[in-house]
Parts: structure tokens; sequence; C-alpha cells
């Protein structure tokens, strides 16, 4: 049997767990009688935690938030995803979090065994995330807060946006969703003059509060609302545009593609339009060859000559080749 102190660490650590306790589930796996659990769920009360009880067949015990954060009680996969969760935070581009992230951090790893200290740096050494390509902005954790209470309680937002160039206008929004892309925070709004979906870095989003009535909600954009920020977040960083017509079904072309790509349009049931793009011409031609699907691109002319000499260059590259000698 447990002594008191290991008995009373093992009951908060079940009770911290998302559900209701019997009491006599507690008491078999705790390996006590009824009224020992009911004792020591008053020792937990004295020493500051909030335990809930409820009666009936269906109640039980379950710890509550509390005035105080109690310590917590993590298994071995718990503190390994806590740890790497918080070294990522830790790197991320939220202002104010850093510190605070990295504090915590500290006080984790101090704690942690050293088997799940080698796990965690195997984890941080091995799982390696691809680095930006320039310096992400910083985003401020208040504006965030700001902007997801505005989300959750149906709030206009009256704000000030700047534009890529720096310019500066007055924006009415309902604000939907916060979305994390790609290093940035987006907030997904309807734009009230615009009578339209609309996307906004946060980084540039200066709000006027306090905020405005209560609206009434709407299904997110697409259905998908990271992947309406996604499809138009890759879009605006394009160097390179194109509208192509696949000679598939628009689902088939779906089912090959992600949001970050492109946005596919039905013409017939046999035939599409993707209007998709890339960083150079290159890559938007090998992204089009891995389609898998015949296609036709009218524009940008100079998509259509890049696409000429590779068709001329691949010709050449089989020049003198048996059909028998392709083939093996």
């Amino acid at each position: 049997m447990l002594d008191t102190s290991a008995r009373l660490l093992r009951l908060l650590s079940l009770l911290q767990s998302p559900r209701e306790w019997p009491g006599s589930e507690l008491a078999d796996r705790l390996g006590v009688s009824g009224r020992t659990v009911r004792n020591d769920i008053e020792r937990l009360r004295t020493l500051g935690y909030p335990v809930d009880a409820t009666r009936g067949s269906t109640g039980g015990y379950r710890l509550a938030a509390g005035s105080a954060m109690p310590p917590l009680l993590l298994d071995d996969e718990e503190a390994v995803a806590v740890t790497v969760a918080l070294r990522n935070v830790a790197q991320s581009a939220l202002a104010g979090m850093e510190d605070t992230s990295s504090r915590a951090l500290a006080k984790l790893e101090q704690v942690l065994p050293s088997r799940l200290r080698r796990r965690v740096r195997t984890l941080q050494r091995y799982a390696v995330p691809v680095p930006a390509d320039r310096p992400a902005p910083e985003t401020d954790t208040e504006l965030l807060m700001t902007l997801t209470a505005a989300c959750r309680d149906h709030e206009r937002l009256r704000l000030d946006y700047r534009d890529h160039s720096g310019t500066s206008a007055r924006r009415l929004v309902e604000p939907q969703r916060v979305v994390n892309w790609g290093r940035r925070w987006y907030l997904v709004a309807w734009d009230v003059d615009r009578d339209a979906w609309r996307t906004f870095r946060v980084d540039r989003i200066t709000p006027r509060l306090p905020a405005g009535p209560r609206f009434a909600p709407r299904e997110d954009p697409d259905g998908n609302a990271a992947a309406y920020v996604a499809g138009r977040a890759s879009a605006a960083a394009w160097r390179h545009h194109a509208r192509v017509t696949v000679h598939a079904p628009a689902p088939a072309v779906l089912e090959r593609i992600n949001p970050a790509v492109g946005t596919v349009e039905t013409v017939d049931a046999e035939t599409c339009v993707l209007d998709t793009g890339a960083d150079s011409l290159d890559s938007l031609a090998v992204h089009l060859g891995m389609l898998g699907f015949d296609f036709t691109v009218t524009e940008p002319a100079g998509l259509v000559t890049h696409l000429r000499e590779l068709a001329a260059r691949y010709a050449r590259s089989t020049e003198g080749s048996s059909p028998a000698a392709s083939s093996r």
C-alpha cells in the first residue's frame, strides 16, 4: 500500500485528468477504502486544491479550477510533449512569449528524469524545422488575445491596417479566426464595407478599442479557415502566376494539390481551371508536370515560352533512343 504522501500525489495525478472519478474507482486504483479516499480528498482541499464532488450514480470527484496554479503531475509521454512544445514556442515569433516559455522550459527540464531528458534532446537534434528564408515579424501576445477574444465573443472590430507599402487604412470587420501559417499570424474576418471575406496579417493590425456591437456568427470561408489562409498567403508570395486549363475533372485535380498550391474551378465534367503560381518558372513547370494530367497554358507568356523550351530539351534528350530501349 502506498504511504500517505505518495497516495496523495497519486490521487492528485488521477484527479487532473479531464473526467469525474467515482469514489469506488479511486479506492480500487489506490488500494484503500472509500473512507480513506474521502479523507484524502479533504487533505487535498486543506492544501488548497479545489476538488468538486457530485452525488448520484454518475457522480464523483474532479479537480476544479482554483485561484492558483497547482503543481502538475505528468506521465512520461506528456512530459516529453510539453517540453518539445515549450522549445518550439521559445523559438517562435510570438513577442513576449520567448522569455516566459524559456523559464517554464528550464523548470521542466530541471526535474526531468535522465531517460526523458535524453528523449527530448534526441527529438530536438534530429527533428529539425524548415528555417524561414527571412526573419518572421514579431506578433504581440496581447494583440493576439484581443483578436481571439473578439472572435470568441462575435464582436465587430475597428482597426487600422497597414498594407505592404506601409499605407494605413481604417477597416470594420467581423473577426472569425486567427490562423498561424508560415511563421506568420493572420486574422480571417468578414470585411463589412467590402461585403466579403478578407485575411489580415496580424503584425500589420492596430485595433481600435473598445470593440463594436455583436454580430451573428458565420461559417468559416470555404468551410476551412486554415485552408483559406493557406491559399491566399501562398498566392500573395508568388512571383509568377498562371491560369491553366487542366483536361481532367476538378475532383481528380483537387486530390493532387493542397490549398497552398492553388485553387480549382470546374468548367465541365472533364475540364477545370487551375489558378496557381510559384517563385520561379522552373518550379511552376515542375508542379504542372507532376499533376499527371494534360493541360493547356495560355498565360503568362513567359511560362508558355519556358514550357516550349523544356519540351524541346526533353525531346532532344531522347533522340536516337529506340522504343525498345526506352521501355526496358
